[in-house]
């Protein structure tokens, strides 16, 4: 996304904030939440991980060797998200072919991180959940909830993610919970959502990139995971957040555009 790269160009220049140096900034983010789902789900769950972040990592270098490139580690974070949205029941092959999907087509192909216009993790989870019979994600436990905050304060103190995105989708979240149950199912709404909010519907790559943008972004993509929750019937899904990271994401270069022509047009009655 222009506005992404945009961003990327600004980060170097006035924080030293590198492509590798993101990517080591949410792997770092991810370690807990990621470590929270290992314990939880057993053993098998390190299987799935493996799966995940070998099948990234070789299509990342399959394309450095295609494009005569230094290889990169840019696709581990894509790959410990996945994980940590797969549960162990899945089978390998199919963690592969939904990992290869999404690391291909959602970043890949575009010319690798910051350029896509979607999560490559969301799309690998997306496929996962459309093309294979009886797949579907994991929920997120309060546990695996805690263990997020700390890296969504890393992320936010080094401007990696927006709190204008996350605050607006929480503001929807929250004010349609407590019209359905009031206060009793917060807390588990909160918990089942937060891993989604920070590392899919805050991604960099995926959302809007103006400040205005954010807060529309943000709404929408809070409206679009209600939207779906209700298609699913449940408690928010793993899978609202997933297809509402999707949908949103496809409109953010709009509604970046939208915000800069507002912006221009108003600049211009001013100085007019």
């Amino acid at each position: 996304m222009t506005g992404w790269l945009l961003d990327s160009h600004l980060m170097r220049q006035r924080s030293g904030w590198t492509p590798a140096r993101v990517s080591l900034a949410q792997s770092i983010a991810l370690a807990a939440p990621v470590g929270v789902s290992l314990v939880e789900r057993g053993t098998a769950q390190i299987a799935v991980l493996m799966t995940a972040l070998i099948t990234c990592l070789a299509w990342e270098l399959a394309f450095a060797l295609i494009r005569g490139r230094s290889p990169s580690l840019h696709t581990v974070t894509a790959a410990l998200i996945f994980a940590a949205l797969v549960p162990a029941t899945v089978p390998l092959w199919q963690i592969a072919m939904a990992a290869s999907f999404g690391v291909v087509f959602g970043e890949l192909v575009f010319g690798g991180r910051g350029y896509g216009i979607v999560s490559a993790a969301a799309a690998a989870a997306g496929f996962l959940v459309f093309s294979f019979t009886g797949a579907s994600l994991s929920v997120t436990s309060e546990a695996m909830a805690l263990a997020t905050l700390p890296g969504a304060v890393l992320l936010l103190w080094g401007g990696l993610i927006s709190w204008r995105v996350l605050a607006s989708a929480a503001v929807v979240l929250i004010a349609v919970e407590l019209a359905r149950q009031g206060l009793s199912g917060l807390p588990m709404v909160l918990a089942t959502a937060v891993f989604g909010l920070v590392f899919l519907i805050a991604d960099p790559a995926a959302a809007a990139s103006t400040q205005w943008g954010r807060w529309v972004y943000g709404l929408l993509a809070g409206l679009l995971i209600v939207l779906f929750d209700t298609l699913a019937g449940s408690a928010i899904a793993p899978a609202a957040i997933v297809f509402a990271s999707l949908l949103a994401s496809l409109f953010a270069p709009l509604i970046d555009h939208l915000a800069v022509a507002l912006i221009v047009r108003r600049r211009g009655r001013r100085h007019g």
